[in-house]
């Protein structure tokens, strides 16, 4: 099945040149002498704010050094965003990407925006056809504000880059609530097909094994060294542990599995996972013989006015056998618990985990399985970069059916596909595991033992 087309709209490059007036106040303090920001803005999309770099009045172009090449925004525009944006052109004028520059510091005090506004820009956007081939709306400098006053006929200038390119996704949607074992669907526009079944089960933490519904997937033996990668807390009532979730192809064989190693446990004396103690899971892909760890999501209990979940996504390198579990971070944020809301890979967008991308190759040295049928990549070069994938989840107490998304450039086989929906499960699974300790879980989620109990 054709994945699903969406446009990524993406502004950078973005620098500052404001002239220096001939005899300036003693009073004034110039605006490149402290720092500017702008806040971008697209149709009904959140707003993005990014810092701008100054730079002197003389310069004529941009280098590395300049802000060459740094993404400052991101937009992720599906084909229903589109449809919706050219319906409404018809009527109100062409889509436009709307920026303010201000100087100052960001943030608000008392209630009113601390930075003076500079100017604003606005560029138009024709985003017909994106969904093929790339676009740039605009590429260089653009006067905005009044000149300053003692600097002739000299005026403000904003560099920014403004680019489309398509960036189809593979979308997928659980049709249940992971703990209940759910069919995931691929969806392409009114079309739902089936492409893999979960089996959520609790792991028994004394062997460290994996259980599973399909022979076959108990051909797939965990090592002994999966424990290293948690720890062995053991405390009965204080504790949510063993769960696990495998994912399997419609022909029944494990494809990925989330595992839940380090148990997530009431902090003493309250009844939350807090950050310094989380609680973590291992997503796991199969490879020789057994499974292979992919990457490592640790999860936790923020407070605040509306408490949120904390997560950190970690890659795990390939060691080749090794037994390191170091990782690399690609993202670290928070969703709302009462909302919900969406965990987001995506390398270099200011609206994501703003990590650079690092150099790791996204697939293992061959398929295991030699299922190439996803086959979109560039496999086995291809890089992380770019949007990765969302999973939308509904928040505590919500019926919640994860909606996810992956970036077409990081699937290229069957098991690739299968430990994002693995990841994104044990995301929407950390959501209970959080719950407050005082809150009793649903029975899907409670071993025979706490039931009895």
């Amino acid at each position: 099945m054709d994945p699903c087309p969406f446009v990524r709209v993406t502004v950078g490059n973005l620098a500052l040149k404001i002239p220096v007036a001939s005899k300036p106040a003693r009073t004034v303090v110039h605006p490149s002498s402290s720092p500017c920001f702008c806040k971008i803005k697209l149709n009904n999309l959140p707003v993005q704010t990014a810092v701008v770099p100054c730079l002197p009045p003389e310069t004529q172009t941009l280098d590395a050094n300049t802000g060459l090449g740094v993404t400052a925004a991101t937009f992720h525009l599906s084909k229903s965003d589109l449809d919706r944006v050219a319906s409404k052109s018809i009527f109100s004028g062409k889509l436009c990407l709307k920026i303010a520059i201000y100087t100052g510091r960001r943030g608000t005090t008392c209630g009113v925006n601390s930075g003076r506004l500079l100017g604003r820009v606005s560029v138009p956007l024709d985003l017909a056809g994106t969904q093929a081939k790339a676009s740039v709306f605009h590429n260089g400098w653009v006067s905005v504000g009044k000149g300053v006053k003692g600097a002739g006929a000299q005026i403000t200038q904003f560099h920014l880059t403004v680019k489309a390119e398509p960036d189809p996704r593979f979308v997928f949607q659980f049709d249940g609530e992971p703990e209940c074992s759910p069919q995931v669907f691929q969806i392409q526009g009114n079309i739902r097909q089936p492409v893999f079944t979960c089996k959520f089960s609790f792991r028994n933490t004394g062997d460290r094994t994996q259980r599973s519904r399909s022979s076959q997937s108990d051909q797939i033996g965990s090592r002994s060294w999966l424990s290293s990668f948690g720890s062995e807390r053991e405390r009965p009532g204080r504790e949510r542990k063993g769960w696990s979730i495998t994912v399997h192809d419609l022909s029944g064989s494990p494809v990925a599995a989330a595992s839940m190693v380090t148990p997530f446990v009431a902090s003493p004396g309250s009844d939350r996972v807090s950050r310094s103690n989380p609680g973590c899971w291992l997503i796991l892909r199969p490879g020789d013989g057994t499974w292979q760890p992919w990457g490592r999501l640790e999860a936790w209990r923020e407070r605040g006015g509306a408490d949120g979940l904390g997560y950190r996504f970690e890659l795990i390198p390939d060691t080749n056998g090794g037994m390191s579990a170091g990782g690399i971070v690609l993202a670290e944020s928070t969703l709302r618990l009462n909302k919900g809301g969406k965990f987001v890979l995506d390398l270099g967008s200011n609206s994501g985990s703003g990590n650079k991308a690092p150099v790791v190759p996204n697939s293992p040295a061959c398929s295991p399985k030699s299922s190439g049928d996803f086959g979109y990549g560039l496999w086995p070069y291809c890089l992380y970069r770019g949007f990765v994938m969302s999973a939308r989840v509904e928040g505590e107490g919500r019926c919640s059916k994860p909606t996810v998304e992956v970036s077409v450039q990081h699937v290229t086989c069957t098991e690739d596909a299968a430990a994002y929906v693995a990841l994104a499960a044990a995301v929407d699974l950390c959501m209970d595991a959080c719950r407050l300790f005082s809150q009793r879980l649903r029975k899907e989620l409670c071993q025979p033992s706490d039931l009895l109990g």
